[in-house]
């Protein structure tokens, strides 16, 4: 199927776009069409001129998300540097978008004496990626934050919903009606004057000792169940160091999966595999992946 665009944005989208330009592993097949909006106007405008059976993908800075070899048909929206204000609303409520880095929200609110908020600096990605998964670092959780939410729709229509209307638990997070995506977030903090830039520093630090920062990775692959980490499991089932292809289980953190350059999509999701069926076959514990993998293979 190909995609049909009307005139006014045939020139601003790119077809057959790498998507290994825009992910954080980078690995990925192409994007049939690719979008990056100027603004939510056109944005609106842009769903609206969709075909119906056109299927619709977002991205923001591409972590935590695995995009196979043969790429996503349909269209893929990336709200990179676009989709980023974020203001203060009042002494404790900060509305931040979509595009929006979680590293700057932490920033920010540092500086404007707000918390805590500094595990967002944990999280590699940006803030709509981070209400999908209800994404976390440091024992703070995004959706522990919000007070509500903009969404759009196919239609381009927007409207503004609850916390209350979604459930949400460990990197998990069940929307009230299908066929919305997010557009920003009200996030409730506490003042908190003691806040300063050297505390995350100090969270950084420790991230940096801890995990391959640095290195091609999409974060933590797999998340932590009941009462464990998926790192120790792993690890206890020698697999550090297991390789495929060019894609190896990290030697300094076992729950991230390292491509070393010339990784293939397809390398990453067999070692992916490999982990949790060792995993389970060692110590009877199926893991979930915390990575979204996309695509066709």
């Amino acid at each position: 199927m190909t995609v049909a665009l009307t005139p006014e944005f045939a020139p601003r989208v790119r077809r057959d776009e790498p998507l290994s330009r825009h992910t954080s592993w980078h690995v990925g097949g192409p994007a049939e069409v690719f979008f990056n909006p100027k603004d939510r106007t056109e944005l609106a405008a842009f769903l609206r001129s969709l075909p119906a059976e056109v299927p619709v993908s977002w991205i923001g800075l591409g972590s935590n998300l695995l995009v196979r070899d043969g790429g996503i048909p349909g269209v893929v929206i990336s709200t990179h540097g676009t989709l980023d204000q974020l203001a203060r609303l009042n002494e404790t409520t900060v509305r931040a978008e979509a595009g929006v880095a979680c590293a700057r929200i932490a920033r920010q609110c540092v500086k404007w004496g707000l918390g805590p908020a500094e595990f967002f600096a944990g999280i590699p990605g940006t803030l709509g990626g981070a209400l999908a998964m209800n994404a976390g670092a440091f024992g703070g959780e995004t959706w522990e934050h919000v007070l509500s939410v903009e969404t759009i729709d196919r239609q381009g229509r927007t409207h503004v919903r609850a916390r209350a209307q979604y459930h949400t638990g460990y990197r998990e997070v069940r929307a009230p009606v299908s066929g919305e995506w997010f557009l920003s977030a009200e996030l409730s903090f506490e003042k908190k004057p003691a806040a300063n830039l050297s505390d995350m520093q100090a969270l950084l630090e420790r991230r940096k000792a801890s995990q391959p920062i640095g290195e091609w990775s999409c974060g933590s692959v797999f998340v932590n169940p009941p009462g464990d980490h998926a790192a120790r499991l792993i690890e206890a089932a020698g697999l550090k160091g297991y390789r495929i292809g060019d894609a190896s289980v990290s030697e300094k953190h076992a729950n991230f999966i390292i491509n070393h350059g010339a990784a293939s999509a397809r390398d990453l999701e067999n070692l992916i595999g490999h982990v949790r069926q060792t995993v389970e076959r060692v110590h009877g514990i199926a893991l979930r992946a915390e990575v979204r993998i996309v695509g066709v293979p």
